[in-house]
């Protein structure tokens, strides 16, 4: 046998011990403290199952779009080094110009608002 049949029969091995005993191993006994929804030690004024508002999914969103732009410009500093540096920095505006105009455009339809 050789050392890779050797290597893919051990890790097939392991990986199937593993998987039976981390089924069987656990003991599942919830009880009723373990599945009420924890509200810092006091006890819950409503039911935990209600879903959230989308105001909540809308900032969550933005948040990660102008996290994500952070990510798009920080190799900026280093595109005055191709050949074309300008038309790195004109890139570079458009795509601030076009994210501060839908911010401008979600904050003047009432979409940043937490009140209603």
């Amino acid at each position: 046998m050789n050392m890779l049949t050797s290597f893919l029969t051990i890790a097939a091995a392991l990986s199937t011990i593993l998987a039976l005993v981390s089924f069987w191993l656990p003991q599942m006994n919830p009880d009723y403290e373990k599945l009420s929804p924890y509200e810092c030690g006091f006890d819950p004024l409503g039911s935990a199952r209600l879903p959230f508002s989308l105001r909540f999914f809308l900032v969550a969103i933005l948040f990660l779009l102008f996290d994500l732009e952070i990510a798009l410009l920080l190799p900026l500093p280093w595109g005055d080094q191709l050949l074309y540096p300008l038309k790195t920095l004109i890139w570079a505006a458009a795509v601030l110009v076009l994210l501060t105009l839908g911010l401008i455009h979600e904050w003047l339809q009432g979409g940043l608002e937490w009140a209603e």
